[in-house]
């Protein structure tokens, strides 16, 4: 029994009254194999019959055992048989790497050359694409953070981008003409500093009155 454990401890046991069924999985990728369902003949309706004697006896505080009955007809000797059954059904879909123990499905885990699971001996073609992948992933995730995605923004700039009177084109702030159409950008000439007409302070471009002798510009 003991060369089963290991095996037996990745599985589902699906049994019910009616027999015996268990799903076994790979320990790997957790493909799983179903094991043939085999009917619980023996035994069977003489459990179930105690069951609903227990049950309907005329003493329902008898529902406990009832239940252990039926407990019981899905268990016990020939619960264990069948699981032996199984087990024995289920290793021929199944290989067990001599390395690590692990039983692993044959199809996507198993590396016939080596003789070992793919844990412990790598396809050496999917290793490589593996590795190509993951190199390819850290290049380019290397190479578009060294990249200047933000050189043609002035972020000293309030108000971010601005747009040509003339043609609408998208101009950077600190552009004098538009590349476009070559109509000066009015937002750079607005920025420019003149002085007072009158009393020779210094003002914004766009200021209508000078904020010292407050005469109209």
């Amino acid at each position: 029994m003991s060369n089963m454990i290991q095996f037996v401890a990745n599985h589902d046991d699906l049994s019910t009254d009616k027999g015996f069924q268990f799903k076994f999985y790979c320990d790997k990728c957790r493909n799983g194999h179903m094991s043939r369902f085999q009917p619980n003949a023996v035994g069977i309706a003489g459990e179930l019959m105690r069951a609903a004697g227990s049950l309907f006896g005329g003493m329902f505080n008898e529902a406990g055992n009832a239940a252990y009955h039926v407990q019981r007809a899905i268990g016990g000797k020939a619960h264990d048989a069948a699981l032996d059954t199984a087990v024995q059904e289920g290793k021929q879909h199944f290989k067990q790497c001599t390395r690590c123990g692990h039983w692993v499905c044959p199809d996507v885990c198993w590396n016939g050359k080596a003789g070992l699971c793919e844990d412990c001996a790598p396809d050496e073609h999917e290793e490589l694409a593996a590795q190509q992948a993951q190199a390819g992933r850290e290049q380019i995730y290397t190479k578009t953070r060294a990249q200047d995605y933000t050189k043609e923004l002035d972020f000293l700039n309030r108000g971010g981008i601005v747009q040509c009177q003339s043609c609408n084109t998208k101009l950077n702030p600190t552009q004098k003409f538009c590349p476009q159409c070559g109509t000066p950008n009015a937002a750079l000439a607005q920025a420019k500093e003149k002085f007072c007409s009158d009393c020779g302070a210094t003002m914004k471009g766009e200021q209508r009155f000078c904020a010292e002798c407050g005469s109209k510009q």
